[in-house]
């Protein structure tokens, strides 16, 4: 029977959504990314070989100090969403592989909306938006079709998810 690439992604999906998963995965995968990352001069992120991925850097919430975090991402279409001219945005979610808290970086970004984002290998000037209600139910069945893990993710916790838009500035 051959592997095809619609099967690995099938695999990854059951395995993302294991509990042994959200366990491990916040303390590997970002830190093989910010390596991967560095080496390659921003070009490559090791996890958008299944998901899209940006490195946020945003200022830390209380400290003020830069903080870079890789993150999977969902990018929208050019008109879908915050209706940028061109593109230029994309659906960030927090959904911390579906541990109890908040990841830090969404606190991050609701202190400072202005970031940037390293999206293949160029940096760009964003602001993010906590999206809520209608706008927020749109996103959420959109990120559902693109990555259905989230929905398991969110099925652990009692706190609903951060979704973000973030559009360049």
């Amino acid at each position: 029977m051959p592997v095809t690439a619609a099967r690995v992604v099938k695999a990854v999906q059951k395995v993302s959504s294991a509990p042994a998963f959200a366990r491990i995965a916040p303390h590997v995968v970002p830190a093989l990314d910010r390596v991967v990352h560095r080496l390659t001069r921003g070009k490559v992120l090791l996890s958008a070989q299944l998901l899209p991925g940006v490195v946020l850097t945003v200022r830390g919430a209380k400290s003020g100090q830069l903080r870079r975090t890789p993150l999977a991402c969902m990018p929208e279409e050019p008109g879908e969403g915050a209706g940028q001219e061109g593109g230029g945005s994309w659906l960030l979610i927090g959904s911390n592989f579906g541990r109890t808290g908040h990841p830090a970086w969404t606190a991050n970004l609701l202190a400072h909306p202005d970031a940037e984002v390293s999206w293949k290998g160029e940096d760009i000037p964003v602001r993010a938006r906590l999206l809520a209600g209608e706008e927020r139910d749109a996103a959420w069945k959109a990120l559902l079709t693109f990555w259905p893990p989230y929905a398991t993710y969110q099925a652990r916790v009692e706190r609903e998810i951060r979704i973000f838009r973030i559009v360049r500035r």
